[in-house]
This record gives C-alpha cells, structure tokens and sequence, in this order.
C-alpha cells in the first residue's frame, strides 16, 4: 500500500484527489494539507511515502515545503508535485529543491496515478511538456553552488563518470549497457553507486548534476 498525503490549498482539488485515490487499491490517503507549512507538518508526524504536492499556496509554498521535507534526514517521502503551472521557474526550483517528479492538473488521471507509483518506486518523472532543453537552459545557468559541486565527482570511478553522462544525456539502463558494451545488470549497479556517492535522490537529479558539473552540455 503507497500512502499519499495531498498538498493543495484548494479544498475542491484535494477532494478529487482524495475520491480518485480511494478506488485504487494500492494506493491511501494518509491525510491532507493546504499550505507548505502545514505540509511539512504532516510529513513529519505520518511519514508517508508520497506527497503530491502544490506549488503556489499562502505561507510557505511547495517548492520551500519540498525543500525542507527533503532536508530531514529521516524523511523518506517523496514529492510529485502536481500544478497547474509548468513555468519554467517553478519546474526547476522545483527538482532542485529535491522534487521527485513534475506534472501538471490537466493531465491524465491515469498518468498522474502512475506518476504516483513510479515515485514512490524510487523512480522520477517529468511531465512531457518540459523538455530536456529545458532542462539543460535552467541548469547551465552559473551559480556559485555550481562550481563547488564539480568536486562532489572526484570520488567517482571512470566507468561510473561515463555512465552518468549517459544518464545525464537521457539515455535508459538498456541504451547505456549496449552503449558501454556491459549488461543491463551491470549499469543498474553504476546509477546505484552514483546514487550513493552523489548523495542523489533519483535519476532527475543526476541528470541535473551531469549538466551543472559540465558533463553534458547544454543544446544550442
């Protein structure tokens, strides 16, 4: 069972959720918030496995609430946030404050409840109207905690620097195996290690850092 908590000032929208969610068997809702602060809250005292949440709310809104709920050390909750606007600010203030996956409201419901599941897997996803592009333009941007990370790779092996260009260039653990010439097997080992080395929450965020550190460059 994936217990959720739903984030959303909007009491119309965490009911649809809530009624949505309540015909899934494998999903429940733990419980319900309408601002960041409270959000926080909550994850603290349920510590749930997902929490869908809203960006733009009164108080402290999702992306500060994301932000803090990733900076427990005992938090194992993760976040998808579900908004209506996919600004490009949003989406990446968003995944860097460690956001596991972006969607927006007009999607869907079957994807947004798959969203659900592969975040909660440990997995990430981004809503297909945000491209790489995108991604690449936020993330090439310098800022100062951008030079200080290229050191956080040096602890890594060669063969791991490689397969975490491949990830950062989008590629998945099968188009990287035939890539390197190694097994499926093999390259899940690779993300799992850079996992842990690089203290990364999932594949969003090592495709984030393969941009900031220079291993993938931005297209033209």
């Amino acid at each position: 069972m994936i217990r959720v908590v739903l984030v959303d000032d909007q009491p119309l929208i965490r009911s649809g959720l809530r009624v949505l969610i309540a015909d899934i068997p494998d999903l429940e809702v733990a419980g319900e918030a309408g601002n960041g602060a409270e959000a926080v809250e909550l994850v603290q005292r349920l510590r749930p496995d997902v929490a869908i949440m809203d960006i733009r709310m009164p108080g402290m809104d999702g992306i500060e609430a994301t932000r803090r709920i990733n900076a427990d050390p005992e938090s194992k909750t993760r976040v998808l946030v579900l908004t209506t606007f996919d600004d490009d600010e949003y989406v990446y203030g968003a995944l860097r404050a460690g956001a596991s996956g972006f969607l927006v409201k007009d999607m869907p419901l079957k994807t947004i409840l798959d969203g659900i599941r592969v975040v909660a897997a440990g997995d990430a996803l981004i809503a297909p109207s945000i491209t790489r592009r995108l991604i690449a333009e936020f993330t090439a941007r310098p800022e100062p905690a951008a030079a200080a990370r290229r050191g956080v790779v040096d602890g890594i092996t060669d063969r791991e620097r490689e397969v975490l260009t491949h990830v950062g260039r989008g590629l998945s653990n099968a188009e990287i195996a035939e890539e390197l010439t190694i097994s499926v097997a093999t390259a899940k080992a690779h993300i799992a290690r850079l996992f842990t080395k690089l203290d990364a929450r999932d594949r969003v965020h090592l495709v984030i850092l393969a941009y900031e550190i220079g291993l993938v460059a931005p297209p033209q």
